[in-house]
């Protein structure tokens, strides 16, 4: 049977539990939104097939629970991610706090050089806003990563961080497979746990 895709690379989503890492998942994978999702217990993830550039790229985007009981599993997911999504919820402050924490635990747990980007969720409930878009903006360049506000319920920039996240992923690939065919004359190691598998 023919592959379907070009490209399979892993996302995971972190951060603390409630700040709907779940929820942005299930809008990006299934362009559905309930209210009423539990909190994950240890890890999930979804598939979503999308384009980039030409090619077909098959995204595995990892759900991690937040609760620091479950740390230890979710850190092992780390290793292979091509790109780690940080979310926090723009109206829980103490969830933009930790996310210092998180970055701790991408250095300490991921491949170097994986692709990060920082998600403000929740951006349609600005009547309860506590971190501003400039603190989330900020922090962002501080780090030198992307930013973004997103809203799983109402669907805002969802599709766009999926998208960003595919491309750098793809970027990184490519510049790998120069660097290989460059300096070793090969392409038989590829980087950052790149599958080419069906």
């Amino acid at each position: 049977m023919a592959k379907k895709y070009d490209f399979l690379f892993k996302l995971l989503l972190i951060g603390d539990s409630g700040v709907g890492k779940t929820c942005l998942i299930i809008r990006f994978a299934e362009d559905n939104f309930n209210s009423t999702y539990i909190s994950t217990i240890g890890i999930d993830f979804k598939v979503k097939t999308i384009e980039v550039d030409g090619k077909k790229v098959k995204l595995q985007v990892w759900d991690t629970a937040g609760q620091e009981r479950f740390k230890t599993i979710t850190t092992a997911y780390y290793r292979g991610a091509m790109g780690i999504i940080l979310v926090y919820d723009i109206t829980d402050d103490k969830s933009f706090e930790n996310i210092q924490n998180w970055m701790k635990s991408i250095k300490e747990n991921a491949s170097s050089g994986v692709s990060r980007m920082l998600l403000g969720n929740k951006c349609d409930i600005e009547a309860k806003r506590k971190v501003s878009r400039e603190t989330g903006e900020k922090l962002a360049k501080d780090h030198g990563i992307r930013f973004f506000e997103t809203s799983a319920k109402s669907s805002i920039n969802v599709e766009e961080v999926s998208r960003c996240n595919a491309a750098a992923a793809f970027s990184i690939t490519l510049n790998c497979f120069v660097y290989e065919m460059r300096y070793t004359n090969t392409f038989a190691l590829p980087c950052f746990a790149l599958n080419f598998s069906n």
